[in-house]
Order: C-alpha cells, then structure tokens, then sequence
C-alpha cells in the first residue's frame, strides 16, 4: 500500500540488469555506450514517458532527480522571463519544490524573490513582477487534483511561465502537457513509474522553449557536441541541453522495464480502476472504523482524487507502525497523515478488505498504544 511512495519490482527488472551487468557493461564495456543505446537512453525513454504526461516525441529527457530538474527548470523560466523577478509557489507544497526556489533566491544576491502563499491565493498573486509559477499537480499528502488547465491558462494571461511537478501524477492519472500549453514540468521514477529506489527522474520542456531557455547546468552531454571537447558552451538546440552529467544506466534500464509496462495497458485504464479501489477503502473505511477517529484526508470526489488517500488520526504514527508490523506498508506523514497508495496495475480489490480489516484490529486492540510506537523513525 506504499506504491505511490515506491513502487513494486516488476519482474522484467532483474532479468534486464542482468543482462545489463553481464552482457552489456561485462562484456561490451565501453563500446556498449555506442552498441546498447546507452547514451541515448535518456532522449529513448523520455520518449516513452512522453504519451504518459500528453507530451510529445522530443519534449521530455530523462536525467538527475527531481529537485535537480525542478532547478533546471525554475532557471529555465526565468531565463526567458527579463525584468521579472519572482518565484511563486504555495504553501504546504513539497519541500523540495520550496527549498529549491529559496536556494535561487540566497544565490541570485537579492535579484530574485521565491515567495509562498496559500494555496487559495496563488491567482490573486499572478502579476507582471511574477517570472515563474511552480506547482505540484498532486498533493503529496492529501492527493488533491489541480485544475492544471485552468491555472496555467491564468499565469499565461499574466505573462507567467510555468513549472508543474508530475510525481505524484505520471503513471497514475491522465496528464495532458500539451493540451494545457504547460511550460515546464519534472517528474520522478520511482513511485507509480516502478522504476526502483532512487531512479532517474524526468524533465519536460516545451518545444517552443527548447531553443531560448538556457540551461543553468550547463554540462557536457548537454552541449549540441559532447564529443568535440571544446572549452566553450554551445548548448544543444533540442530537449538534450537539458542533460547535464553522464546518466546511470542501471538506473535507466531499471526505469526502462517499468515504463515498458504501461504498453499494456492504458492509463484510462489504470485511472478507471484506481478510482474504483480508493472508492471501496473509503466506504469500507466509514463502515468498520467509524468509530476509531479517522478523519478523510484526501478529496471525497473520486474525479478530485489521485493515487493515494489519506486519512488523519491523532494516534497516526502508532497506528501506522503497528499495521506495518503485520505486514501492511503504508506511510506517515507530519503530523497525523496515514497515506495508502492505491497503484491499480497490481493491487487487487480483495487487497482492500484486507487492509480494513488489520486496521479495524488494530483499533479494537490498541495494538497501536506501544512506547516503542511514540518515538518517530527517521524515515517514514
């Protein structure tokens, strides 16, 4: 129940980095980056995130994590944006996407400004001093759904690029970069997109930017020829200015299988059931531990909901570590969010049951009142 966290080990995986670390770095070496497609795997596979986020061929890279992208990116939008001075986001967004912003602002020695307000206030603060706005599509604790199209359309109205932060949307809902006119957006691999811990996150680019945005990290493989080794800059005219370093390939054969599976279905597909999943934890919910204090974290309209619910309980941490205890994943969030990922491509609807039911035991036995349970690990 922890998929929207870390997803699950497809099976194709470990029969793929082997052959990677046998065949192709064991045996190719170095001829492999020529010979196995590495080096243009991270244009390949962003190719094939790029139908999951409604991108076009040529639009999305694969490089970096995501904070590093959501720099690149934020860099990017003010390098087309002269005279404009402030970064926006709201309150309560991931701290990552924050913290960032407020790195460019200590470095930038008073020329930029990374301001936050509430979420309720983010279209009455879009204004010509505005350069970028940077939001996450999916709440990482309560997984609300913005109005994308809406919102983008607003800054754009105001002259105001921006940044959308897909990680908790790609491979769980329908994402359309496209249709919205969107900017920017970064996206990690390792949550619904099953691509392993710490996998190769994803940056999209705009075609219409992807010659004047000019990319911060100006490195190497991002010039338009790695390979002549001259000392001075020429960006690539095309998404692979966005690179940067040499990418990891175990990292990106890991994320490759993961993607891969997404040919099997539709995300139409995987959206219709996810919904149908959540729907039955929140009735089940309300019918056997009504009486235990959970309170629904997450948007009660399934269409307002993505892939994970959220429920809050005073007791939260202790529930969550004695449900962990008999085996039932879940996480916490600060300070009394219980998160449940709903990942349609292999959770099972009896898998629901289940879950209810550990935790309507737990409540009737107190299994969450333990001492140990009070002291919060350093990971949840």
């Amino acid at each position: 129940m922890d998929g929207n966290s870390l997803g699950s080990l497809p099976k194709i995986t470990t029969k793929r980095l082997k052959q990677v670390l046998q065949k192709e770095w064991g045996e190719g070496m170095i001829g492999s980056w020529s010979n196995a497609g590495w080096f243009d795997s991270p244009i390949k596979v962003g190719d094939k995130i790029a139908p999951l986020i409604g991108a076009k061929k040529g639009e999305v890279i694969v490089a970096d994590t995501t904070s590093v992208n959501i720099y690149k990116a934020l860099c990017a939008a003010i390098s087309l944006q002269k005279g404009r001075k402030i970064m926006l986001s709201e309150a309560g967004n991931f701290p990552t996407d924050l913290y960032m912003m407020q790195g460019i602002e200590a470095f930038s020695d008073g020329q930029l400004e990374a301001k936050v307000v509430e979420p309720d206030a983010i279209l009455d603060n879009l204004n010509e001093d505005v350069a970028v706005l940077l939001l996450t599509q999916v709440h990482y604790k309560t997984a609300a759904i913005k109005d994308m199209k809406t919102i983008t359309k607003k800054a754009h109205e105001k002259g105001v690029l921006v940044v959308w932060d897909l990680s908790h949307s790609v491979g769980s809902i329908e994402v359309e970069l496209s249709k919205c006119k969107v900017d920017f957006a970064v996206g990690c691999g390792y949550k619904f997109l099953n691509g392993g811990p710490g996998a190769p996150a994803f940056i999209y680019v705009a075609k219409r930017h992807q010659k004047r945005a000019l990319p911060i990290l100006a490195g190497w493989m991002g010039h338009q020829d790695p390979f002549a080794f001259t000392d001075a800059y020429t960006p690539s005219p095309d998404i692979a200015r966005f690179r940067c370093g040499t990418p990891g390939i175990l990292g990106m054969a890991a994320l490759e299988c993961g993607v891969d599976l997404f040919a099997q279905t539709t995300i139409g597909d995987l959206r219709k059931k996810a919904m149908q999943l959540s729907r039955l934890f929140i009735e089940l919910m309300a019918q056997e531990c009504r009486e235990y204090g959970f309170e629904l974290a997450s948007p009660n309209e399934d269409t307002k909901r993505a892939g994970h619910v959220a429920f809050r309980h005073i007791e939260g941490h202790g529930i969550y570590q004695a449900i962990k205890k008999e085996g039932i994943i879940s996480d916490f969030r600060t300070p009394d969010i219980l998160r449940f990922g709903i990942t349609p491509m292999y959770l099972r609807f009896q898998d629901i049951y289940k879950v209810v039911q550990l935790i309507k035991q737990v409540m009737e036995t107190k299994a969450w009142d333990r001492a140990e349970y009070k002291i919060r690990a350093a990971i949840t």
